[in-house]
């Protein structure tokens, strides 16, 4: 029974999950429920649908925060705590090691760009499929779908991220449209977005190119604040960072290139940890060591919170319709900010016709295999075949 596990075997387990963590969010939560409920019986399996419902609208990390809820369930907040610190612990180190080799290389023979150029049309398929996957629950009906777009196309004309958010969780909740409905509706949403676009900034396209120049090094409070930004807009799966943490790190408003920022998700896709540990990566990238500790603790943090401070309130907070609703407009919103995102990549990722084809292998490959060791095979796959091809 759970309740007879020693803080250290919580650990120990915890930390073996973590090394396995590979495939991303699917892949880890069944892991979980496969040893923790079906063969353990920590909880029952009503228990842990219930959880795991919570932590589907709430944002974060989905498997990391189940695992701080299952180390509750053993041994109260410590249990928790310990049990979150094991599962991530061997993808950050695994990320501090990537990140200090990355940047210690002054200039990287041309094979490795090669296969770095691999890696980063790879990510644009991974992003695409995410975006599908995610899209698959948080898209459920035309209002959702139509806010999603708008979202999408507000972030490619260079909305800030809020508008377009805010007003999908608003949209949401108050036009349940019906069907008479929804043509104004859709007019009404385009003229507020064009509105919000003039308003916020003017029509100002945003494709990034992988050698637009990065600007200066952020301080501590900049990267607390991504940090902390990323993990608190995570819907739906990790690949919901994306977009927040490219908005404030690439560029020349940011400390990164666009090609160091793909070859980050490439890189850390393929390691036993979740997606969002791209964070410890920009915050290398960012401040070194101490940048990428204060980035990891500021996106980690509300997953850990949210059932440190207490489960059950949340699990009775998000069950009101209202709330639910509106986290499902703004999960809506997110979806759009994803295919953003990849749209804004793909022109730098995708700059050759073999670039291209590598892109559309992996993109074949992972839409037709669903097993864990998929993505780090792929990522590999994608640096051989570039090398290869230099």
């Amino acid at each position: 029974m759970p309740h007879r596990e020693t803080a250290g075997r919580l650990f120990l387990r915890f930390l073996r999950f973590g090394c396995l963590a590979f495939g991303g969010p699917v892949a880890q939560i069944g892991m979980l429920k496969k040893e923790l409920v079906d063969e353990g019986g920590w909880v029952s399996q009503e228990q842990f649908r219930r959880a795991l419902a919570v932590y589907q609208v709430l944002p974060g990390p989905e498997a990391h925060e189940l695992c701080v809820w299952f180390g509750t369930v053993a041994r109260g907040r410590l249990g928790g705590l310990l049990a979150g610190l094991g599962f991530m612990l061997p993808g950050l180190v695994l990320t501090l090691l990537l990140s200090w080799c990355y940047t210690a290389v002054g200039e990287w023979p041309s094979g490795v760009l090669a296969a770095f150029a691999g890696m980063q049309a790879v990510v644009i398929a991974l992003v695409v499929r995410a975006t599908h996957r995610i899209a698959a629950h948080a898209v459920p009906d035309r209002c959702a779908a139509l806010l999603a777009l708008l979202a999408m196309v507000s972030a490619l004309l260079g909305v800030h991220f809020a508008i377009p958010l805010l007003g999908a969780g608003l949209a949401y909740l108050v036009w349940p449209a019906p069907r008479r409905l929804l043509l104004p509706c859709i007019a009404l949403a385009w003229a507020v977005a064009t509105l919000a676009v003039l308003v916020g900034g003017g029509l100002r396209a945003e494709l990034l190119t992988l050698d637009e120049a990065a600007g200066p090094a952020p301080g501590s409070l900049h990267l607390l604040a991504s940090g902390l930004r990323a993990g608190l807009l995570t819907f739906g799966g990790a690949y919901t960072a994306i977009p927040f943490l490219q908005e404030d790190a690439v560029g020349a408003a940011g400390w990164m290139t666009a090609q160091q920022f793909l070859d980050g998700v490439a890189l850390t896709g393929a390691l036993p940890a979740p997606l969002i540990i791209i964070g410890t990566f920009v915050g290398w990238l960012g401040g070194a060591f101490g940048g990428a500790m204060l980035m990891t603790a500021a996106i980690f943090a509300p997953a850990f919170g949210f059932t440190l401070i207490g489960h059950s309130f949340f699990e009775r907070l998000v069950a009101r319709p209202g709330l639910h609703r509106f986290l499902d407009g703004i999960g809506a919103g997110v979806v759009g900010l994803i295919a953003a995102t990849a749209v804004q990549f793909a022109p730098a990722a995708l700059g050759s016709a073999s670039r291209v084809l590598i892109a559309a292998v992996a993109l074949l490959v992972v839409y037709r295999l669903k097993q864990r060791w998929v993505v780090p095979v792929v990522v590999l796959g994608g640096a051989l075949v570039g090398a290869a091809m230099c």
